[in-house]
């Protein structure tokens, strides 16, 4: 049977920490876990059974497996820290026997995006960013279809554009919408992103590395790599749609409690093909993973045990491969969630009716 492991670590300290180990969650505090993740080894957290692809019928096995470092440890380090431990969790991926390593969250960001992770270890590695574009732009183009925005009027905005996602996520949205804000800290890689995409854009650009020029937006895609949330309550405009790629969140949570008018949904959330079973709850509902997760998952029922998505620069047409691999052994996106719960379609509806009482007093 083919295998496959993917690296987690905790992003909400207390909480994530507290779904392995339950009483050292409950009483260390959010520093001590920061400080003690430090010296903390890799863990085994889980054996994942039961992918089955549709198409061919193959089963993989995998694992789940932490890097014990939060992502303000990761900040804080030096990178070359960094890398020795996810390098030691790697080394943990090998001793199980997988023959793919797929790198979660943090992990898939530090230093140079996955390519001295991988150089370092004889298991292939991928970020999984490459799905993870796919899913975000099939999520945010159906929120919009439920929320009755026409892509083609709508002006969109990309925030962490000149990203290794954001890059890719600006290109596809720049092909649909009226027009793209690309919105990020450096001003000078914001503009050559600008022209780069210019010639073969449809939408009218716009760079910016201020965050109020999103009060334009009707689309928001956000995929930095902060620490804490970059984009509050005060920033939007009623009806806007948010997808939310970043872990660590950029939409701080006072959105959803202060602004029953905006839509914020989680990127991409993925119906895993087969009846898997993770053995460890990550906080999505039963058979349903993070797309990079799927990306790592549907590599290995291919078959391709390589190094796919790692380093900065992503390419449209590894976007595309990938989505046609995990199309073709059924990975499908899978409804929405919003800060760990299900967006019904009555929220949205209540959404709707809130936001045109809210355009209506402006």
């Amino acid at each position: 049977m083919d295998t496959f492991a993917f690296i987690i670590h905790p992003i909400d300290p207390k909480r994530d920490v507290s779904r392995k180990y339950p009483l050292l969650g409950k009483l260390l505090t959010e520093n001590q876990i920061n400080f003690f993740s430090t010296f903390f080894p890799p863990v085994y957290i889980s054996q994942i059974d039961g992918i089955t692809s549709l198409a061919t019928g193959k089963s993989i096995r995998g694992w789940f497996i932490a890097c014990p470092y939060t992502p303000k440890r990761m900040m804080e380090l030096p990178e070359q820290v960094v890398y020795k431990k996810i390098i030691q969790t790697g080394r943990m991926a090998e001793d199980l026997g997988a023959q793919i390593l797929g790198l979660g969250a943090f992990t898939s960001v530090v230093g140079d995006a996955g390519q001295t992770i991988a150089n370092a270890l004889t298991v292939p590695v991928t970020t999984g960013d490459s799905y993870t574009v796919s899913l975000a732009v099939e999520a945010i183009t159906q929120a919009a279809a439920l929320m009755g925005i026409s892509l083609r009027n709508a002006t969109a905005a990309v925030v962490g554009a000149t990203g290794a996602i954001g890059k890719v996520c600006a290109e596809l949205l720049s092909e649909s919408v009226g027009e793209l804000y690309l919105i990020g800290r450096r001003e000078e890689a914001l503009q050559a992103l600008q022209s780069r995409l210019q010639p073969h854009s449809s939408a009218v650009l716009h760079s910016s590395a201020k965050m109020d020029v999103l009060r334009h937006a009707d689309l928001i895609l956000t995929v930095t790599s902060a620490v804490h949330d970059v984009i509050n309550p005060q920033h939007l405009k009623p009806g806007a749609v948010i997808c939310d790629v970043a872990r660590p969140r950029d939409v701080s949570a006072m959105v959803a409690s202060a602004r029953n008018d905006i839509l914020v949904i989680d990127g991409g959330m993925v119906d895993v093909p087969g009846s898997v079973d993770f053995h460890f709850n990550f906080g999505f509902p039963p058979g349903k993973s993070y797309a990079c997760m799927a990306e790592t998952m549907a590599l290995a029922l291919e078959g391709r045990f390589e190094d796919y998505t790692i380093g900065k620069e992503i390419t449209r047409q590894r976007v595309d491969e990938i989505t046609a691999i995990a199309q073709k052994h059924g990975f499908r996106l899978s409804g929405f969630r919003s800060f760990e719960r299900e967006v019904t379609e009555q929220q949205i509806e209540a959404v709707r009716k809130n936001a045109k009482k809210a355009l209506h007093t402006l």
